[in-house]
């Protein structure tokens, strides 16, 4: 029997794809401690936290992803690894900065949709409290 060399990878964001392709490696960190994943590596789910994901292609080259919390499934040859947040980095050197600067950005989207949403349920409880007055 012939051991398989790669991994399919699908790195997940809630609304879109942020990453698909061939790994031969994996390196994580989850709840328990940093793991690395190979090709033919038993099944394996794992909760991960926040921390640097590295993924080695075919060729070798390393690919740096910082993610927030998520989940890790592998399943046969297949990876798929959801996340709240995450961004890809040039190097690890970049990588913090980049980090840094993405979720600072979506946690602002974040402060922005909760305001606007805060002043929509402030209108409808006004509009109830107008309903519920008696006519004069």
């Amino acid at each position: 029997m012939r051991l398989p060399t790669q991994m399919q990878v699908s790195l997940r964001l809630p609304a879109r794809l942020l990453f698909e392709g061939p790994a031969s490696k994996l390196q994580a960190v989850a709840e328990g401690g940093a793991f690395g994943l190979l090709p033919g590596h038993a099944d394996h789910v794992a909760a991960l936290v926040p921390s640097v994901l590295v993924l080695t292609d075919p060729e070798g080259t390393e690919l740096f992803f910082g993610i927030d919390h998520g989940l890790l499934v592998k399943h046969d040859d297949r990876v798929e690894i959801a996340v709240r947040r995450a961004v890809r980095g040039q190097s690890l050197d970049t990588l913090a900065a980049t980090v840094e600067a993405a979720f600072r950005d979506v946690d602002e989207e974040e402060r922005l949709a909760r305001t606007a949403l805060s002043r929509l349920e402030t209108g409808i409880v006004r509009h109830f409290g107008a309903l519920r007055k008696p006519p004069q």
